[in-house]
């Protein structure tokens, strides 16, 4: 069964990311540019371009007169123009870039979705994104054109790279070796051994998305959570709910501005890694009973987990400089596949609001055709041509969206240390 499976899955994947099987990313207009990313009049526009033949002047297409331009091309739009003295990159304070964690229980509920959304609508606002794909489904990894991925460039091998890494550190910390109960890194079993010899820069992988890159995972990568006990009963000071924070730790702060991770349907090491290393989480919910009361169960289990955590591994955390308990700062939950007109998503909605208060986004993701069809062809509404469509449902699609993105943004620029105040970041 898995064998015709795969077979039916590449050959899917052929017929979508054709030719060659590899994803490429679309070129945009000068009516989504102006309206969607710019917010400049597309007269406007075509003015500056008219006036500055050096600037990108993108690709004609269809009847020879609308132009189309590549994520590059509007990129270098953003570098170079000005509009009423106003910069058009986008705001990013100092600092390392924030992370932020889509999980839930359960599965079905939109993780995935609405960590590729957010990567691609944040993408197109000038912000370079890393993906990080904890969930073995790899459904996101796929989703950005992904489809040979090894065992060893997943999160288990941040986590193989991290156990060698702290097991050198705590040896290092006693003045006899002997001394020392726990086992060096060369004492490991060898494939830990040979993952943990890695660079920094060897897990993460570009996408056809320029400025998304992305550290992804495979269907093999389900063993983690067996392995990752195996290496916990190896090492027993090991803190293995650190390892992808201290990984992220090493990249440089400028390399990336918003870090994204999607999570698996389950708590365990790796969804706890995740929880570790985010600043913010982000549960998206589904609009019914059975959601809402997995997402009960989910704050409660994950909430029993970290404080578990913190009692049984406070000295250990102390040793590797991790500060407990963990705190966030902020924890949103997200509607998805609401529908407007459905009186039972509305009243789910106003109970979610009624237990949750604030923490419940005001801009819920809609369910419409296109969003319908992302999930289909492994493609965003961003990725979508409007031309396939009527341009009404797409752009119904592609401003639901934007609305989520436009809250999102504003809690990260919030919660960013040292960012601007609360009424600064939301404008």
């Amino acid at each position: 069964m898995n064998e015709r499976s795969l077979a039916q899955q590449a050959a899917v994947r052929k017929a979508t990311f054709s030719p060659g099987e590899v994803k490429t990313l679309r070129t945009f207009s000068i009516w989504e540019i102006s309206q969607f990313m710019l917010d400049v009049p597309a007269d406007t526009l075509r003015k500056k371009l008219s006036d500055d033949p050096s600037l990108p002047q993108g690709e004609t297409q269809d009847d020879g007169r609308q132009r189309w331009f590549s994520l590059e091309d509007i990129n270098e739009l953003r570098r170079r123009l000005r509009f009423r003295g106003r910069s058009l990159l986008p705001a990013r304070p100092a600092g390392r870039a924030m992370r932020v964690a889509v999980s839930n229980f359960k599965g079905g509920v939109g993780k995935t979705v609405v960590a590729q959304h957010l990567a691609h609508a944040a993408a197109l606002d000038g912000y370079r994104v890393l993906l990080v794909d904890f969930d073995p489904q790899a459904t996101l990894t796929h989703s950005m054109g992904l489809t040979d991925v090894r065992e060893w460039n997943t999160v288990w091998g941040v986590m193989c790279r991290d156990l060698c890494k702290e097991a050198d550190r705590i040896m290092a910390g006693y003045d006899d070796p002997d001394d020392c109960p726990f086992p060096a890194s060369e004492e490991l079993p060898q494939d830990v051994q040979s993952i943990g010899a890695q660079r920094v820069q060897d897990f993460i992988q570009p996408t056809c998305w320029s400025t998304i890159d992305i550290i992804p995972s495979c269907a093999n990568a389900a063993f983690v959570e067996f392995a990752s006990a195996q290496y916990r009963a190896l090492h027993k000071a090991w803190s293995f709910f650190g390892c992808v924070a201290r990984y992220l730790d090493e990249l440089p702060d400028d390399q990336y501005d918003i870090i994204l991770f999607d999570c698996p349907p389950a708590i365990g090491y790796q969804s706890l890694n995740a929880a570790f290393a985010a600043d913010i989480l982000y549960i998206p919910s589904g609009p019914g009973y059975w959601e809402y009361d997995s997402t009960t169960s989910y704050l409660g289990q994950l909430g029993d987990a970290m404080a578990d955590i913190s009692e049984g591994f406070a000295a250990h955390a102390t040793d590797a400089g991790i500060t407990l308990p963990k705190e966030f700062a902020d924890i949103r939950m997200l509607m998805t596949r609401f529908e407007a007109t459905n009186p039972l998503h509305i009243a789910m909605m106003d109970a979610f609001r009624n237990v949750f208060g604030s923490s419940v986004c005001q801009h819920a993701i809609e369910m419409t055709r296109a969003v319908e069809q992302s999930g289909r062809f492994q493609m965003s509404v961003y990725e979508q041509d409007y031309r396939q469509m009527t341009r009404e449902t797409w752009k119904r699609a592609r401003q639901s969206f934007d609305r989520a993105y436009g809250e999102f943004l504003g809690t990260v620029l919030t919660a960013w240390p040292g960012t601007c105040s609360t009424r600064e970041a939301a404008e």
